[in-house]
């Protein structure tokens, strides 16, 4: 690695804590997951991690960012793991292996034939099967492996879970805690015990996907190496787990939805919606392997179709559609009503709601979301509001549309969606300054 002084780049000691700070969100799981591997302790594993954040901190604004970045911070933390085990005396076996692999000559590769076909070998996913291990709760399995390996903070779970950040804080406290306490191996799970696990960590992989695919909150809509961090997840977990209907599902899902990425913003980064995008720019062979991978769980399904396998089904209706036109509205609400039933929230019951708009027309979908706009969960939800503000506008209630455009800018905390709110705010506000003017003029002709 060559240091890149701040001077020569033209950048400030400001840009280069940015960088930093951006860099160690996209790193940072894959450095918490190897230095796992060395020091069998996620709690420990993360605190090098930061260690090794400090140390970029106090270095690279002097010395320039390196080349690799990424490298850089691995090669930090692990030297400081090893610094750690050699402080241990019942880890002098350890550091000996350890020792070798941070060798820049890479170590024989493992003959085929001995390894075990169900193990794991990806350091990720691996750890992700490590925080859901059965001594946690399932909020806090979920919880932890968010904050981990999804590089999510501590408001952006919450905000994913619907619950207050001090409830978050304390699951995630609680889940290093116990993994301590109770001497949790880093260890590869087999046969039932991996089965079950696997709807935690189906659920924790869905949400680092859509962290990636919305953003709670920042100047980016998108961020993008979630999503592909997640979709890798999911494919390795495909190809580990074959008989799993829902692994297929979950992957479906993912192909689908990453198939529009690029068409989901425009050249300086605004959102742009399902209904203006260009469909040309859909990645056909992402939209491929998702009606493979839907087969897959069509093929694998024994009873009826899990949440997933529900959820692929309804983007695969988007897939198939050239137009937005076309899509297939009632054939969409049909299946968010059995979504709805299958695994019922409040949140899929708005979906349904958007659904069932287009499919019927805004009135019916207001009922809808008229019968759930009080749930707890949905209080400081900026969709909800969002949503409403779109019937609203298309009942021509344009003063309505407009506050509750305004209320759900106030709610989100990612920037990008907030100028996009505030637009539709300020449109329903021009449309009912033009509405008030004909009736107006109207009502001056008949007089």
């Amino acid at each position: 690695m060559k240091p890149q002084p701040t001077a020569d780049t033209g950048g400030t000691p400001d840009d280069t804590t940015a960088t930093i700070e951006t860099v160690f969100r996209i790193e940072s799981p894959r450095v918490i997951a190897a230095v796992t591997r060395m020091v069998r302790d996620v709690g420990i594993a993360e605190e090098l991690a930061q260690d090794a954040l400090v140390a970029a901190l106090e270095q690279w604004p002097r010395d320039g960012v390196p080349d690799n970045p990424g490298a850089w911070l691995m090669a930090t933390a692990k030297h400081r793991a090893v610094d750690l085990i050699r402080r241990r005396e019942n880890y002098a076996r350890k550091l000996a292996e350890i020792g070798r692999d941070l060798e820049t000559t890479a170590p024989p590769e493992e003959p085929s034939a001995l390894r075990d076909p169900d193990d794991i070998d990806d350091d990720l996913l691996r750890l992700v099967f490590t925080t859901c291990h059965p001594v946690l709760s399932p909020e806090a399995r979920i919880a932890l492996t968010l904050r981990l390996l999804g590089g999510l903070t501590t408001p952006e779970i919450a905000r994913a879970f619907l619950v207050p950040e001090a409830t978050v804080a304390q699951r995630i406290v609680r889940a290093k805690r116990t993994l301590a306490t109770k001497n949790v191996a880093f260890e590869v799970p087999y046969g039932p015990d991996r089965e079950a696990r696997l709807g935690s960590v189906l659920e924790v992989i869905y949400l680092i996907f859509n962290e990636g695919y919305a953003a709670t909150a920042g100047d980016d809509w998108l961020r993008p190496a979630l999503c592909e961090d997640a979709l890798r997840l999911a494919r390795v977990l495909s190809g580990l787990m074959p008989k799993e209907p829902e692994v297929h599902g979950l992957t479906s899902l993912l192909e689908f939805q990453a198939s529009r990425t690029t068409a989901r913003t425009g050249p300086s980064g605004e959102p742009i919606l399902l209904k203006d995008q260009n469909r040309t720019r859909w990645n056909r062979m992402l939209i491929a392997r998702g009606i493979k991978a839907l087969s897959r769980a069509d093929a694998t399904t024994t009873g009826a179709p899990g949440p997933y396998a529900l959820q692929a089904a309804i983007a695969a209706c988007h897939a198939h559609a050239y137009t937005y036109e076309e899509t297939d509205w009632k054939t969409i609400a049909t299946l968010y009503g059995l979504l709805a039933a299958r695994s019922p929230s409040p949140v899929v019951e708005l979906n349904r709601a958007v659904a069932v708009s287009m499919a019927e027309g805004p009135e019916p979908a207001l009922r809808i979301v008229e019968t759930i706009a009080a749930e707890p969960a949905l209080r400081d939800y900026h969709l909800l509001p969002s949503v409403r503000g779109d019937l609203l506008a298309r009942l021509g209630r344009t003063a309505e549309a407009r506050a509750e455009f305004e209320r759900a800018a106030a709610l989100t905390r990612n920037e990008r969606e907030r100028e996009l709110l505030l637009r539709r705010a300020a449109e329903s506000s021009e449309i009912s300054e033009i509405s008030e003017i004909s009736e107006t003029s109207e009502s001056s002709e008949s007089s």
